[in-house]
């Protein structure tokens, strides 16, 4: 009995080995978590270039708490297929994890958990120096995370994710961002109520390019995955209407994406600069045509990291030419 339970833990302490890679990709997963929440940061910093209130401390806070509640909805996500769907193989890596052990459920619940308190308490000091406006992002953040794939929303398994994906990114993230650095130069508010900084206009637009390249890697999850959804009774556009629709829905997307850079050109005062997110063009070309021309899960899955890095250089070019000067 006493080699038994030394045999017993010395496989536990083998198991617990193994599983490091397995969280380590978990919280990577699979490979765009963290450009695809870095991408909408990069504008808000931008912006704050380009309005003189730069702070680099409130957009660390930002970054790391907008990366763990978006890594937070993907630990959901897998939750509840493992939990409600374990015969449906559609992360067979997570599935071999549950059976031998490394991918505790009631862990993975609490790591959920941790990661949502977590990205809360980045939020803490922000708050006290936003006011309500910070709150009010953040609720919407966590409920837009967990609303994900989590009751009683599950918006995903309703086919409404490209939207809210689409306003999450492309004007809540940078719009938080942009404010809590402004906030962060200016007084604290006399009462709750009173908001310390206005936000110019532009700030609520000038990211749409980035949402539309983060809707495009959802767009591929939705294309590669639609057997898989359509078994688990989620009603995404590319289960709906089928990938022909949302191929067209990734190039009307990916095209917008490129022209979004030339309109803050010619018709919002920016200076040529902002055109150097054009230099991704080749990569968006090779993405296109891969969507338009692949169909299995296999070819699309390195798409969506691929689409994700994307994302994140455009968003990258389009900050550092949106700093570079004022409007004229």
């Amino acid at each position: 009995m006493n080699q038994d339970r030394s045999r017993n833990t010395g496989a536990e302490k083998a198991d617990d080995s193994s599983a490091a890679p397995l969280w380590v990709r978990l919280l990577l997963y699979p490979g765009h978590t963290l450009p695809t929440a870095v991408a909408p940061v990069l504008i808000g910093a931008g912006l704050a270039f380009h309005f003189d209130v730069f702070a680099p401390l409130p957009l660390v806070l930002a970054f790391v708490g907008s990366w763990l509640i978006h890594t937070a909805g993907v630990f959901t996500d897998n939750f509840n297929l493992l939990s409600r769907h374990p015969d449906i193989s559609e992360h067979p890596d997570l599935l071999d994890a549950v059976q031998d052990g490394r991918l505790r459920l009631p862990i993975l619940r609490l790591a959920t958990i941790a990661m949502f308190a977590t990205g809360v308490l980045c939020g803490l000091p922000l708050l006290f120096k936003g006011g309500w406006p910070v709150l009010a992002l953040g609720i919407v953040g966590l409920i837009s995370a967990w609303g994900y794939a989590g009751p009683p929303l599950a918006y995903a398994a309703r086919g409404l994710a490209d939207m809210v994906f689409f306003v999450m990114f492309a004007i809540v993230a940078p719009l938080g961002t942009y404010y809590i650095q402004a906030a962060w130069h200016a007084a604290p508010p006399d009462t709750w109520l009173d908001l310390p900084v206005s936000v110019p206009p532009i700030v609520w637009l000038a990211g749409l390019s980035v949402g539309a390249w983060v809707v495009c890697v959802l767009v591929i999850d939705d294309i590669r995955d639609r057997g898989f959804d359509a078994r688990k009774g989620w009603r995404t556009p590319a289960v709906r209407f089928g990938p022909e629709f949302s191929r067209a829905e990734f190039v009307a997307l990916a095209v917008f994406a490129n022209l979004w850079p030339l309109a803050l050109w010619a018709g919002f005062g920016f200076s040529p600069w902002v055109l150097l997110a054009w230099l991704t063009l080749p990569e968006a070309v090779a993405v296109v045509r891969a969507v338009l021309r692949y169909d299995t899960t296999e070819r699309l899955f390195p798409y969506t990291p691929r689409t994700s890095r994307l994302a994140a250089l455009h968003a990258l070019l389009l900050a550092i030419g949106i700093g570079m000067d004022a409007p004229a």
